[in-house]
C-alpha cells in the first residue's frame, strides 16, 4: 500500500480511507453554536476537562504522579487500575479537541507539558505502561490482565489526534516508536503471544496510526490481530492467567465466523470498531459480513431502549465461559441489575459512527443520536463533575434490603470520583468531539447526521467550498432550519437524515414542499443547484409516545416507556409523594402526556406530565392472594434519562406496569 500524504493537519481519521462511502468532515469545520449540544460541549471545556484535570493530575487520581514517577521526577508508586494510563490518554485526546475548537493556547502548553512527562517515562526501545515499569512482581507482556494492548490503543489515538490537531510531532513520535516496538514483538507468530490482548485497543490505535503516517506495517499488525483471535486452543496459560478466557475475550470464535456479541462490552465493541477500521482501509468482505451480523444482533437483540448494552456484571457466555461486564442472551434485559458501562454505551455509538461511513445508512446515525442523548450522557451530572460507571434502567435502595448497587463501579449516586476512571474521560472526548460526527460529506453531497444548532465550513469531495447553518432547538423541538450560506454552482445532494421515530416529518424548500418524502430511518435525498440563501426545513413532530419491548424480553412484559423524540424518560422519587417507593409506580395506559420545557430546571430540559397510579404493597413473601388493586392516582413529571440522579439519592425507573382503564 502507497503511504498516505498527510496534507492536512486536522484532517480526520476515513478522509482517504478506500471502503468508506461517507468520509468525515475535517474536526474544527462543524461548530456548535446554540443549544443543546453548544451548551454541552461549552461544559466539557469549561467544567468538565479541568475538573478530571484536577484529579488526574493531582494525588487522587494519580494518573499524571505514575509517568512522573516512573519518569523518576517523582518517588512513590503505581496507584489506580492497570489501565489508569489509558484513562488519561483519553484525558489528553479531550484536551486537544478542546484546543482545535477554542485555540486555546494554555491547553496547548498543558498538553505539551504532558507530552514531555511522558517521553521521559517512555523506555529507549518505546516501551510506556507505568503499570508494569513501577512494579517489581511483573514483567512485558507478562499477563494479559495488566492491559497493555488497551493503554497501547488509547496512546496511539490520542498521538494521532493531537498530531492532527496541532501540527505537532512531540506525541506521535512516541507512539511511532511505541508501535513499531508492538510490530517488532507481536507480528511474528510467537505461541507465547497467540492470544495476547485483554482490551483490543490497540487494533483502532494501530489503524489510525497507519492513516496518519502512512506505514502499511501498522495496518498489517492491525489486521494480524483480528486474524489470530478464535484460531488457537482456548486454556489457560502464562499470559492469561489470573483474568476470565474464551469468550470474554472473543477468542472462541474467528470473528469472519461469529454471529452474535459476546463476552465484555467494551471488548467486544472496541474489538468491532477496529476490524471495521480495517475494513474501510482494505474492503475485506468477510471482515463487512461478519460485523453487518454483529451490529443487528447488538443492535436488536442485546440493547436498551436508552441504547445500552451490556446486560450484566457477572454471567456465563453459551460456551460456559465466565464474563464479566457483558453480554449474555438475546432478550434477556434485566433493568435493576443491568449493567450498562458508560464505556459500552459510547462504544456501541463509535461502532455505528463507524458503521455510517462504510454504508452511509441512517439506521446507525440513530443508534448514535440515541446513546449520546440517553445512556452516554447519563454518565455525567448536570454540574459535569460527577459520574456514573453502570446505567440501570431501574434503582432501588435498601428499603426492601435489596441493594443492587454495591461495587466499585455500581454506585447509587454518580460519584466525583471512580476508582476505575475509564469512563469518565471516554464520555468527555466523546463530547468534545461529537460536533465531528454531525456532518460526513458523500461523493456528491453532504450528509446531516446529528442535529443541533451549529456552523458548517467544510469543503466536498470535488474541493468546492461549502458553508451551512443549522438552527434548531433540537432534542426539546423538531423544527430544524438548514441554511446554504456558500457552495458550488453544480447541483449536488443535501441529505437529511429522517429519525427511525420520526413519523410523519415534513420538509419544505425556501418554503414549497419538497418532492423527496420523509420516510422514518432514511436519509431524504435533496438534489438541486443549490444557491446561498436556500432555506431547507425538516418539521418532525415531537410527540411522547408509550414504548414497549419486544414480546421475548420477559423483564418488561405488561410494562412501558415514555419517550419523546430521541429522550427516553424515567420518573425518579424526588417527584413522587414522600414515602412512595419506585416499585409502587404504575402509569395509566389513557391519560394525555403533556411536555413542557422548564430553562430554570436541571440544566433546562423538557419534562413530561402522566398520570401515575400508586399502589403501596407491603409483602414480605415471595407470592401473595392479589385482589383488584385500589390506586392512588397522581400526576407526576417524568424527567430525561439523561437528567436522573442530580437531586440527591433517588430511586428510578424507566419501564413502567401499564394500567388501561
Amino acid at each position: 500500500m502507497s503511504a498516505i500524504e498527510v496534507t492536512d493537519k486536522a484532517i480526520l481519521a476515513n478522509s482517504a480511507s478506500p471502503h468508506v462511502k461517507l468520509k468525515a468532515t475535517n474536526f474544527g469545520d462543524c461548530q456548535w453554536t446554540n443549544g443543546f449540544w453548544a451548551e454541552k460541549t461549552a461544559k466539557a471545556i469549561e467544567v468538565m476537562i479541568p475538573y478530571m484535570g484536577d484529579v488526574l493530575c493531582g494525588d487522587v487520581g494519580h494518573a499524571l504522579n505514575n509517568f512522573k514517577i516512573a519518569a523518576g521526577m517523582k518517588e512513590g508508586e503505581h496507584q489506580g487500575m492497570y489501565w489508569h494510563d489509558g484513562d488519561f490518554y483519553k484525558f489528553m485526546e479531550a484536551k486537544a479537541y478542546a484546543y482545535a475548537l477554542t485555540k486555546n493556547e494554555s491547553l496547548l502548553k498543558e498538553l505539551d507539558e504532558y507530552i514531555d512527562i511522558l517521553a521521559k517515562a517512555q523506555e529507549p526501545d518505546g516501551y510506556l505502561q507505568t503499570q508494569i515499569q513501577l512494579r517489581d512482581d511483573a514483567d512485558r507482556y507478562e499477563n494479559r490482565k495488566y492491559h497493555e494492548m488497551y493503554n497501547t490503543g488509547h496512546l496511539l489515538i490520542s498521538a494521532c489526534a493531537h498530531h492532527r490537531l496541532t501540527g505537532q510531532r512531540n506525541f506521535l513520535d512516541l507512539a511511532v516508536k511505541h508501535a513499531d516496538l508492538l510490530y517488532t514483538i507481536f507480528f511474528p507468530d510467537t505461541k507465547h503471544y497467540q492470544r495476547f490482548g485483554f482490551n483490543q485497543t490497540q487494533i483502532m490505535g494501530l489503524v489510525e496510526l497507519y492513516r496518519t503516517v502512512g506505514d502499511a506495517k501498522y495496518l498489517k499488525l492491525a489486521q494480524k490481530f483480528i486474524d489470530r483471535r478464535g484460531t488457537y486452543e482456548i486454556e489457560h496459560d502464562a499470559t492469561t492467567i489470573g483474568y476470565p478466557i474464551g469468550d470474554m475475550v472473543q477468542e472462541r470464535t474467528p470473528l469472519r465466523e461469529e454471529t452474535s456479541p459476546v463476552g465484555h462490552a467494551v471488548l467486544a465493541l472496541y474489538y468491532y470498531a477496529g476490524a471495521a477500521d480495517v475494513y474501510a482501509e482494505t474492503g475485506e468482505e468477510a471482515l463487512i459480513t461478519a460485523l453487518d451480523r454483529l451490529w443487528e444482533s447488538v443492535t436488536q437483540k442485546k440493547m436498551y431502549v436508552t441504547g445500552a448494552v451490556g446486560q450484566t456484571h457477572y454471567g456465563a457466555s453459551v460456551n460456559r465461559d465466565m464474563i464479566e461486564e457483558g453480554f449474555i442472551d438475546d432478550y434477556m434485559m434485566p433493568n435493576l441489575t443491568a449493567y450498562n458501562e458508560t464505556c459500552a454505551n459510547l462504544c456501541n455509538a463509535m461502532f455505528s459512527f463507524r458503521m455510517l461511513g462504510i454504508h452511509g445508512d441512517a439506521k446507525y446515525a440513530d443508534i448514535i443520536e440515541l446513546v449520546m442523548h440517553n445512556s452516554g450522557l447519563s454518565g455525567i451530572s448536570d454540574d459535569g463533575k460527577h459520574y456514573f460507571y453502570a446505567n440501570p434502567l431501574r434503582m432501588i435502595h435498601n428499603t426492601r434490603d435489596y441493594d443492587a448497587h454495591a461495587d466499585v463501579t455500581e454506585t447509587p449516586n454518580r460519584e466525583g470520583y471512580l476508582d476505575c476512571f475509564c469512563c469518565p474521560p471516554n464520555l468527555v472526548r466523546t463530547i468534545s468531539n461529537l460536533s465531528g460526527w454531525a456532518y460526513s460529506v458523500a461523493e456528491n453531497g453532504v450528509y446531516v447526521n446529528l442535529y443541533g444548532g451549529n456552523k458548517l465550513a467544510s469543503t466536498m469531495r470535488d474541493g468546492s467550498a461549502l458553508k451551512l447553518s443549522q438552527d434548531t432547538e433540537y432534542p426539546w423541538k423538531g423544527l430544524v432550519k438548514l441554511t446554504v450560506e456558500e457552495c458550488k454552482s453544480a447541483a449536488f445532494d443535501i441529505c437529511l437524515r429522517v429519525p427511525g421515530w420520526a413519523t410523519g416529518a415534513e420538509i419544505t424548500i425556501n418554503g414549497e414542499k419538497a418532492a423527496v418524502e420523509a420516510v422514518p430511518g432514511t436519509y431524504a435525498v435533496l438534489n438541486r443547484e443549490w444557491q446561498a440563501g436556500d432555506v431547507v426545513v425538516i418539521d418532525i413532530p415531537m410527540e411522547a409516545t408509550f414504548v414497549e419491548g419486544h414480546p421475548r424480553i420477559e423483564e418488561v412484559r405488561g410494562q412501558v416507556a415514555v419517550k419523546r423524540g430521541p429522550l427516553v424518560y424515567c420518573v425518579e422519587t424526588p417527584d413522587l409523594p414522600e414515602g412512595t417507593e419506585i416499585l409502587d409506580v404504575y402509569i395509566e395506559g389513557e391519560a394525555s402526556l403533556n411536555a413542557e420545557h422548564k430553562d430554570d430546571f436541571l440544566g433546562g430540559i423538557t419534562t413530561i406530565d402522566a398520570n401515575l397510579l400508586l399502589r403501596p404493597v407491603e409483602q414480605e413473601s415471595m407470592y401473595r392472594a392479589v385482589t383488584k388493586p385500589v390506586w392512588n392516582e397522581q400526576r407526576v413529571q417524568l424527567v430525561p434519562y439523561f437528567a436522573w440522579s442530580n437531586r440527591g439519592e433517588a430511586e428510578m425507573t424507566v419501564f413502567m406496569p401499564v394500567v388501561w382503564k
